[in-house]
Formats: structure tokens, sequence, C-alpha cells
């Protein structure tokens, strides 16, 4: 299954099953793609596995010629879960509109607010979704059934999807999200329940390990370049302005990269994978100084989880268990007025911070492409009796991951990368590479 590199250290990239699918899918229309795989270059780092190009076999996304279920007989159920994303109600509508009128199962239910509306002492009810209910959810942002944080027992889970006899559940959420669907999957196993669990990986900061782009992703950046377009014409409109532009990204600086090669008016970009001093010979503050000085404006763009490394600990946790991160606008913005009020040089900074309208927003429309797959492809992997997987598009292709290899990391920015590079270049900031130099130095165009 694997060569060169992953062959020392072999993944799994196999997909459980419930059991053989005998019944003959409903689907007269389809190409049926039963054992077809697709074998992709990724880096090693993903599996876990070291450094460099490594090939790994995945199973193709699509429907099959046999299906596991007996659609008059299944119900379903979705659930979404952590922060809002744009995309969310699309994905719930396709995920309904297949079953409904490819498979014709039985039902559907939509579980509210998160895993909690799994646990009867929330109070939160199913709904029955139909093809009217979700007609038109599309065109809102946010998920019509609700979310929420925080850990739920696997056990209850389980049981309340016994209780209401489900036999697919469709979970919709990010990273933490997806090691609760591989715990709630391990219960189900261990009491051989034959319930299929399918992840569709949601993350507005793109940092799901082996998906390359998240859904909504492309929707945030279009609405963060907004932003950051707006902060180069509050710049631009005075003397010594600075426009400064927090943008999602607890871990990873997707957003805050992607956007910056989309406008190029952005002369610094901070992001959690790449360090940066404040003050000193590369710091930001003088390299700021000599900006203005030279040009009489600038931007700096900087995901909310830059910079940490100079705030004082919170100590403090969500209810998802992710560290209570600092405020890095907050401190940026007062490092930066009171570095030009003790030069006595006039300056005007002007923050804006996007974030929940970047993640309220309804999807554009390659988001919503992207998303109708999605749903469309759970649903084919769910009827086929594939269980303790996601489905995702990994490098222009749409396959089926294992949760084990999904939840294994985080993905970060690689500060090495081509892509790195050109986000720098964008800029004009600039950093010697880390193989022959400190990656935080800054220098000026």
């Amino acid at each position: 299954m694997m060569e060169d590199r992953c062959e020392k250290a072999p993944i799994d990239t196999g997909i459980p099953a419930l059991g053989p699918a005998k019944i003959p899918s409903p689907l007269p229309y389809c190409r049926f793609d039963d054992d077809a795989r697709v074998r992709l270059e990724l880096d090693a780092s993903e599996f876990g596995s070291g450094e460099g190009a490594c090939f790994a076999d995945f199973e193709l996304a699509g429907p099959r010629s046999r299906i596991y279920y007996d659609s008059s007989k299944v119900k379903a159920a979705i659930v979404t879960c952590g922060g809002l994303c744009p995309g969310l109600n699309d994905v719930i509508r396709a995920i309904v509109m297949e079953c409904h009128h490819n498979y014709r199962v039985a039902g559907v239910l939509g579980i509210r607010f998160g895993l909690q509306g799994f646990i009867e002492s929330y109070g939160h009810a199913p709904v029955e979704l139909t093809p009217e209910s979700v007609s038109d959810i599309h065109q809102f942002g946010g998920t019509m059934l609700g979310s929420s944080r925080g850990p739920q027992k696997p056990e209850d889970i389980a049981d309340a999807l016994e209780r209401l006899n489900i036999a697919m559940l469709f979970v919709i959420g990010g990273d933490g999200t997806m090691k609760a669907a591989r715990r709630i999957q391990e219960e189900i196993a261990r009491r051989g329940s034959k319930i299929s669990i399918i992840g569709v990986p949601k993350t507005i900061d793109n940092d799901i390990n082996l998906v390359t782009q998240s859904f909504g992703f492309d929707t945030a950046v279009e609405k963060a370049t907004e932003a950051i377009r707006c902060a180069h014409t509050e710049a631009i409109g005075v003397l010594n302005g600075v426009g400064l532009v927090k943008v999602m990204g607890r871990e990873s600086g997707f957003i805050a990269a992607q956007a910056t090669l989309a406008l190029k008016e952005v002369n610094y970009v901070l992001v959690p994978e790449y360090p940066f001093d404040l003050t000193g010979e590369h710091g930001l503050l003088p390299s700021l100084e000599k900006r203005l000085a030279a040009r009489g404006h600038a931007v700096i763009v900087a995901a909310e989880g830059a910079g940490q490394d100079l705030l004082p600990d919170t100590g403090a946790r969500d209810a998802s268990g992710n560290p209570v991160l600092g405020d890095i606008a907050d401190f940026l913005s007062g490092a930066i007025e009171g570095h030009f009020r003790e030069r006595g040089t006039p300056m005007t900074l002007k923050f804006i911070d996007p974030s929940y309208i970047i993640r309220s927003v309804p999807a554009n429309a390659n988001d919503r492409v992207y998303c109708g797959f999605l749903g469309q492809h759970a649903v084919h992997a769910a009827m086929a009796g594939k269980t303790g997987m996601v489905v995702s598009k990994l490098y222009g292709r749409y396959v089926h991951l294992p949760l084990d290899l999904v939840t294994m990391r985080r993905k970060k920015l690689n500060i090495t990368s081509d892509y790195w590079r050109a986000v720098l270049e964008s800029t004009g900031q600039h950093a010697v590479t880390p193989f022959t130099a400190d990656p935080a130095v800054f220098c000026q165009r």
C-alpha cells in the first residue's frame, strides 16, 4: 500500500466496514467505483513518519454498486459541532437531499446544538429534516441545527443513537469533533452495534490533517480580503496610518497567508507558525518605523494565534479544552502606539476584527459546490456500510480518510515551503530561510 519512505512505517489507510454490502444500489445512472483507489504523494510528516515525500493509497469516494443498508428501513442523523463556518447549511442540505431523493431513506434527524443534543438532560429534541425544511437554508450562514462546544461521554451518545434507532450519523466539525467521532465509533464497535459514523471535516482555520482545503476556507479568505482592503484604505488616508487586521487562526495561519496573497496590500503577516520579535535589530516595531518613514502607511495582518510567546499565559481553557489565547491585536495596538508616542512621531492606527463576520456569512459559489460533493459522498459512504472515516478532497480527488489519520495532528503552515516564500515576497517582509538564519528576521524593501 505504501512505498518509498513510508515502507519503513506502513500506514493503514483502510476504512472499516459494518459488514458485506449485498443490496443492489438504487442509483442506476451512476458509474460505480467499488474498489477504486487513488495514489497520492504527500508529506511524510502528515503521517508522523519523518520528512520527505510519501506515497499513500486512498479509497476513492463515490457511490458503490452494492449497499449495506436497506434504505427503506434506515434512519440517519446529522450533528454540527464547534464554531460556525461558511457552508454548514450547504452540507446539511446536501446530505438530506441525497438521502431522500436518491436513496429514499426512511428519515433524517437533525441533532440540535451539537453533541449536547444527544443528552436528554439538555432538552434539545431532535428535528425531522426533509427536503422542504432544508430547501433554502444554503442561502444563510451558520447552521440551522445550532452548535455547541465541549465533550460528551461517548457511552451516552451511543445510548442515544440506539434509542433513536439511528443507523448512520454524519458528524460535521473540526479537529476536536473528529476526535469525538472516533471515540463514538470505538464505543459503537465495542458494543457490536451496526451504526455508521461518517465525519465531514469543518474548520475555518483549514488546519485538519490530510485535508487539503476545508469547506468555508475559500469564503473566509474572500471576506478577509475585504477587511484588509478597508484597512489599507484607512492607512493611506492619514499620515503614518497603520491598518491592523486580526483574522482567525488559532494554531495555523492559512487564512492570513492566503488573504495576503490574494490582495497584495499587506506589509506584515503574522502567523502562529512563524515567531517574530517585537523589538531589537530585526523587530517588528523598528521595521514598522522604517516603513512609515519611507512610505507613510502600513498594513499588518495577524492570525489570532500569532505571537502568543510574547503574551502572558492566560491559564484558561475553553469548553473544547483549547487554551484561551491572549489578545494579540490588543497587545500589538498598545505596543505600536506606545512605540511611536515615545518617539513623538504622529501616527494613526485603525484596528479591524472581521472574525465573526467571516465565519457567519453564507458560503460563496466555490464552497457551495464543494459542500455539495462532501454531503453526497458522505451519504454514499454511509449507505455502503463504511464507518470510522471522513470524506474529504485531497489534492483534487475525493477520498475516504480514516479518522485515526485525520486526528493524528493539526495541519500547519510549512514556513520552509515555496508557498510561505511567496507570502514573504508579497509583503516585502523577508525571512532568511531557517536553514541558514533566524526565521524571524524582518527586512523592509
